[in-house]
């Protein structure tokens, strides 16, 4: 689990940033701080792995929490979440090792995979001693190793997936089937499956399996929280 310090002055800000990265899996919230000196205590008493940090605070700059993290040579990386757009923030940031840069405001897809990319990232340093290159390139240049979110895979197509995804968004229960959409969207059960799952593998949906009485279970999908975001990256 990647345990995350939010460094953001306005709480609401920071309750959004909590729930966007609740959404996505291996991450939990360690605290939040308001200030780079709340967020010098917190580093000094807890392990923090990564920092979601503003730049713009009413008490303090952002980017100052970034250099004294490099002078005392503390193991926490930092992605920047800020409305700071400038080029000497930018520079400043990237040259203080921050290993991602959010302008506000940004959508849920751009948060998505500036932390799937830190996740890829971070596994590849905790579990290997030795790299090839092309994993040593990746890491270097901040490259996710995770598919691309904007990549459709052989079989499926943008103007059916986005046919299906508006189905499934009319469909007026919480849990559907592949039959309940498959009737809707006019296409075979076995197209729609395959739509299904390709949306599930990446996290729009959820499947459950449901078993009844007698038969075969019957699998049943729900929309998560952070559908929209995904889908709207594809189609």
């Amino acid at each position: 689990m990647i345990n995350v310090l939010i460094v953001e002055d306005d709480p609401m800000v920071a309750e959004f940033n909590r729930k966007y990265m609740e959404q996505v899996e291996g991450f939990r919230c360690g605290g939040w701080a308001s200030s780079v000196e709340e967020a010098k205590k917190y580093i000094a008493e807890q392990a923090i792995d990564l920092i979601l940090l503003d730049v713009y605070m009413q008490e303090s700059n952002g980017l100052d929490l970034l250099s004294f993290i490099r002078e005392t040579g503390a193991n926490i990386d930092v992605i920047v979440i800020s409305a700071a757009s400038d080029m000497n923030s930018v520079k400043k940031a990237m040259n203080f090792g921050a290993v991602d840069y959010l302008i506000k405001p940004f959508h849920f897809n751009r948060f998505l995979e500036a932390l799937t990319g830190y996740r890829e990232h971070i596994s590849i340093v905790r579990e290997r001693s030795l790299l090839s290159q092309e994993e040593l390139d990746r890491l270097i240049y901040h490259k996710s190793l995770t598919k691309d979110l904007a990549r459709l895979p052989k079989g499926i197509t943008k103007s059916t997936l986005a046919m299906i995804w508006n189905c499934i968004q009319r469909h007026n229960k919480v849990l559907f089937s592949t039959e309940d959409i498959a009737e809707s969207a006019g296409i075979s059960r076995v197209s729609m499956r395959k739509y299904l799952t390709f949306m599930t593998e990446i996290e729009a949906l959820s499947m459950e399996t449901i078993y009844g009485t007698i038969g075969r279970p019957v699998y049943q999908y729900r929309i998560l929280p952070q559908a929209e975001g995904i889908m709207n990256s594809f189609i």
